[in-house]
């Protein structure tokens, strides 16, 4: 009689252990991936803060809306704005392309790393505006383009552009605010981060009613958010 053969206990009990092992090394690689992420926002978010504020007290002027940009800082481009200059009026305005502009000075100023030159007072792109780790141009601009469960104030912001998914935004929220996607130094943004392109939707990022970024299920991943100042 042929005797049967298979694997013993110990042969199967192997083969788990090296499939638990597999599996939990897949799990802390993509937990190690979106802490990455979520690091790399918050210190983009932090660094540009620090050189907005750094610019305000050097030139007592707003990076873009400063109207002796030319004349003090070396280098500026002369394409937006007038001749490269803001108008002074204390805003960060998208009128004659001040929030493009506003890289163009900070990094002329030497405030921000990389070089940013303004040649269009409405096309965001490559060699005006930084961009996310999603590929998505950062905007810093005077505007109410930010959730809100009244109305929106309009106030000076640095947007995170879109594509960026939900789950990496309420980590960033949580690590330096109050997780609330709403209310909050830092909330929900539907700016889509390019002239055009699909905004995000309020509804698949976050719940109007308790303001808390929807992570479960299906993540959404064109979300965006944007800091107030």
């Amino acid at each position: 009689m042929k005797q049967q053969q298979g694997f013993t206990l110990i042969e199967i009990a192997i083969v788990l252990v090296i499939i638990g092992l597999l599996l939990g090394g897949v799990l802390k690689g993509q937990e190690l991936i979106t802490s990455a992420r979520v690091r790399n926002m918050i210190s983009q978010q932090d660094g540009i803060k620090a050189a907005y504020f750094g610019f305000l007290d050097r030139y007592r002027a707003l990076p873009g809306d400063y109207n002796q940009a030319v004349a003090n800082i070396s280098g500026v481009g002369t394409a937006c704005g007038t001749g490269g200059n803001g108008n002074g009026n204390g805003q960060i305005a998208a009128a004659d392309g001040e929030h493009i502009m506003a890289w163009d000075h900070l990094s002329k100023a030497g405030f921000i790393n990389g070089s940013y030159t303004c040649t269009g007072n409405t096309t965001l792109a490559t060699g005006t505006n930084p961009t996310n780790p999603y590929a998505m141009y950062l905007v810093l601009s005077y505007d109410n383009i930010y959730a809100d469960p009244g109305t929106a104030a309009t106030k000076h912001n640095l947007k995170t552009g879109n594509q960026v998914p939900a789950d990496i935004l309420v980590e960033v929220d949580r690590k330096v605010d109050d997780g609330v996607a709403n209310r909050g130094a830092f909330r929900f943004s539907a700016h889509t981060g390019l002239t055009s392109g699909t905004a995000p939707t309020a509804a698949n990022c976050f719940d109007g009613t308790t303001g808390a970024w929807i992570v479960t299920g299906t993540v959404e991943t064109n979300c965006g958010a944007t800091s107030l100042f």
